[in-house]
């Protein structure tokens, strides 16, 4: 692929501008109380060591920053068209997966205690859709196109995407993303549920920024809560969930959040309150 870099072409709002040609593979920005993070690792985000180095930093970067939301983008022409190609060759001529324990970065995740939303624009396939997958809420831009692509190189996907859409999307649509590893369009997801919301291109920063800042200003402690069930329920099933629910709800009990929240409804009525993230 020999695409030439370029900064997001959509929207009226830029957080960053286009990456200089020796810049991080992310660049990391506070915007109010959400950590943006922006891949700009040319020419197409591919995930290799650096990259995926620098998103575990990154995540870890909000979490030292008390972030409360996390909007992960991309500065370049696509999301993120997969994986170094360089990396499958060294493993297929070993004979063996990478070295790279790609499962780390989904932990990571998965484990950060606050809301990560995934703005899509462009190319998004491979290890790209794993990526927005491990995110906890998705938008794409209309004109994305999303797809398992990995069968079209003599593998299947090596970051979750097949669990992941099982879970999202039914047994019959992964294996149909799987095994046809074409690219779809990001209505077409939306239908089945893989991903959470498709705008306008234009539209893509302002809807993602302000979904973004909405789960900020939310109730931080409930929502680490709300993470930890659902990634304890897809793991452990409904009846374990029940019986470990009040231990992943225990934080929220003793959080300033909720008493902020309670005094509110009593004089205000519901959705007035401005929580602070304690």
């Amino acid at each position: 692929m020999t695409e030439q870099n370029e900064g997001p072409t959509t929207g009226a709002r830029t957080l960053v501008s286009a990456p200089e040609r020796d810049s991080a593979p992310v660049a990391r920005e506070l915007d109010g109380q959400v950590a943006v993070l922006t891949m700009q690792h040319r020419p197409h985000n591919f995930i290799g060591v650096a990259l995926f180095d620098a998103l575990i930093d990154g995540m870890q970067w909000a979490a030292e920053q008390n972030a409360r939301a996390v909007l992960l983008r991309s500065g370049l022409r696509n999301f993120c068209a997969g994986a170094e190609v360089e990396v499958l060759v060294d493993s297929a001529e070993r004979g063996v997966a990478p070295d790279l324990d790609f499962t780390e970065l989904l932990r990571v995740f998965d484990q950060l205690p606050i809301p990560i939303v995934a703005a899509v624009h462009g190319v998004c396939v491979g290890g790209g859709l794993e990526l927005a997958l491990a995110a906890d809420l998705i938008v794409a831009a209309e004109s994305a196109k999303i797809g398992c692509v990995e069968a079209a190189l003599g593998l299947n996907p090596l970051m979750g995407a097949i669990q992941r859409i099982t879970e999202r999307a039914g047994a019959a649509r992964a294996k149909e993303m799987a095994l046809l590893a074409r690219r779809y369009d990001a209505r077409t997801l939306e239908k089945w549920n893989i991903i959470n919301r498709v705008v306008a291109d234009e539209q893509l920063p302002e809807a993602s920024t302000t979904l973004a800042q909405e789960l900020a200003n939310g109730a931080t402690v409930a929502h680490a809560s709300t993470k930890a069930i659902v990634s304890y329920a897809v793991s452990h099933g409904l009846q374990e969930t029940d019986e470990a629910m009040r231990e992943l709800q225990k934080d929220f009990w003793k959080s300033n959040d909720l008493k902020v929240g309670l005094a509110s409804l009593q004089a205000s009525g519901p959705g007035a309150a401005r929580f602070d993230g304690r």
